[in-house]
């Protein structure tokens, strides 16, 4: 499967879920989704990143986007982590790297002087009809979930218009 670019229609994929399901994006269709991908539940990166978009919820749902994060952790750790910081937004798990590989997150990382395969931590925004409408790579937390509700904002503003 080829990484969706811009403007195009994003492949229908789906992952467990701490919904108690499976999430299919064919599924979701009629809202905005934002799809954050993040290296690993309970660090502090991804804990902060998490918060962020936990403390902006309401406002993502007033403009009628939904928030869905991703990393290759187990169900049971995404629920833990979803738990402890009340994250309103479902976590997917991807144990097997195929939204990680649909979307060419992983990326060779220097940790400790070796070299290891993470998710490089990025975010994508898919429009109501299910096509690519913006993307963040190599994504900083600082500020992050804000660029993306405004990106939202302006995604609402041109369907409305």
């Amino acid at each position: 499967m080829n990484t969706p670019t811009l403007g195009q229609a994003v492949p229908d994929f789906q992952a467990e879920s701490t919904s108690g399901g499976t999430f299919r994006l064919s599924q979701r269709h009629g809202r905005p989704l934002v799809l954050y991908f993040y290296p690993k539940d309970s660090t502090p990166g991804c804990t902060q990143e998490g918060q962020d978009f936990r403390d902006l919820y309401p406002e993502f749902q007033k403009l009628g986007a939904d928030i869905v994060g991703v990393s290759r952790d187990s169900l049971k750790s995404h629920e833990r982590f979803r738990c402890k910081y009340g994250f309103p937004f479902e976590l997917l798990s991807d144990g097997d790297e195929a939204l990680c590989r649909l979307f060419d997150v992983i990326r060779l990382k220097n940790m400790y002087g070796k070299q290891v395969r993470g998710i490089e931590r990025s975010t994508f925004l898919i429009d109501a009809e299910g096509r690519l409408a913006a993307e963040w790579r190599k994504v900083s937390v600082k500020g992050h979930a804000e660029e993306v509700l405004r990106a939202v904002a302006g995604l609402a503003a041109k369907t409305s218009a």
